[in-house]
């Protein structure tokens, strides 16, 4: 049996002393990752957080306190985990590598030995993620969604998460600056594109500062910016409903420089069909999809459900949300009514 393979790591900074904050400083994040073997990765996007006070930045904007139930994407070595237990968090974390998933208890129960039990880890990759029955825990539903989240995946994981747990009230991640740009960003604008419509399906989303990179060990080659997302009161829609909006969304930017009418004409079957849905739901056709709201783009998905229950949209032969609208009963069409009268909803 091979012993485990060690990596070499830069320098400790000359002048960075011990942590004595219970948090994670450069000094403790090199030995960490000696001891492990560890040699972060940007196929993870491994970047480890090791300032104390940019950690509780996040934790105190995050809104978090005692007893608060939060879920965490990409743990690491637990910088920021560290910061979530401190202030009194339940943390659910979901780590996708499974050296760091099995030491971040031990980090936690030598450093912050009262937390331990706060803290459940899943060993998980999160987009796989469906809800809280993957947890097999019995805490309360989460309510806050704090990460680092790796760079190359951010929007699919925010979203996955926004998604598979409808309890949370809010969501502050750190992302690449450029991301978060454009997950705030607001129509019309030069950043305004699929990220923001689909972030905006959930609630509203700001930026909310900028993380020098100081911060991070290997220093990262980008910017690194919070953005943050307050989910709206009320659901806007079904999972039909959002999956129409989302396509719809997704052919109108695919070619952004063209009119919603010849954006959609080949999609939908026709430029005829592609005037329609939009005179229908009310939407200018002439203009370009970056100039439309989400209110917009919902109504649009709207009357695609009623042109493909009426036959004259089709799903698309490469269909990308084939796997969701199995899961969840959609055919892609308007919802049916039951024999027992009403609209009968499609399965969550």
């Amino acid at each position: 049996m091979t012993s485990p393979r060690r990596y070499s790591t830069p320098n400790v900074p000359s002048d960075a002393q011990p942590s004595e904050s219970g948090l994670l400083g450069p000094i403790e994040v090199h030995a960490i990752c000696q001891a492990l073997g560890v040699r972060p990765t940007k196929t993870l996007g491994q970047n480890f957080v090791h300032d104390a006070g940019t950690v509780r930045r996040i934790v105190r904007d995050a809104g978090i306190g005692e007893g608060t139930q939060v879920i965490e994407v990409g743990p690491g070595l637990g910088s920021l985990t560290l910061g979530l237990l401190e202030a009194g968090a339940q943390v659910r974390a979901i780590e996708i590598d499974p050296v760091l998933a099995r030491a971040l208890p031990v980090t936690v129960a030598q450093r912050m030995p009262e937390a331990a039990e706060r803290l459940h880890v899943i060993n998980r990759d999160a987009v796989q993620i469906n809800g809280l029955e993957d947890f097999e825990d019995d805490w309360p539903a989460p309510t806050h969604l704090v990460a680092n989240l790796p760079y190359n995946v951010a929007v699919p994981l925010l979203l996955s998460m926004l998604e598979s747990f409808p309890s949370l009230e809010s969501a502050l991640v750190m992302v690449q600056a450029e991301v978060a740009d454009r997950l705030a960003a607001q129509p019309g604008s030069r950043t305004y594109g699929v990220p923001s419509v689909k972030a905006a399906w959930y609630g509203t989303t700001t930026r909310a500062g900028t993380i020098g990179r100081s911060v991070f060990w290997p220093v990262p080659n980008v910017d690194s910016a919070l953005v943050e997302l307050q989910r709206s009161k009320t659901p806007r829609g079904d999972t039909s409903l959002r999956l129409a909006t989302f396509e719809v969304c997704d052919t109108a930017f695919s070619q952004r420089r063209k009119t919603l009418r010849a954006a959609l004409k080949n999609w939908a079957g026709s430029a005829e069909a592609a005037q329609e849905l939009c005179d229908r739901a009310g939407v200018d056709s002439s203009i370009r999809g970056e100039k439309l709201g989400i209110d917009d783009y919902v109504r649009l998905g709207s009357v695609l459900l009623e042109m493909r229950a009426e036959g004259k949209i089709h799903l698309p032969e490469q269909d990308r949300y084939a796997k969701e609208r199995r899961a969840a009963g959609d055919l892609g069409g308007a919802p049916q009514e039951s024999e027992q009268g009403g609209v009968e909803q499609p399965r969550a």
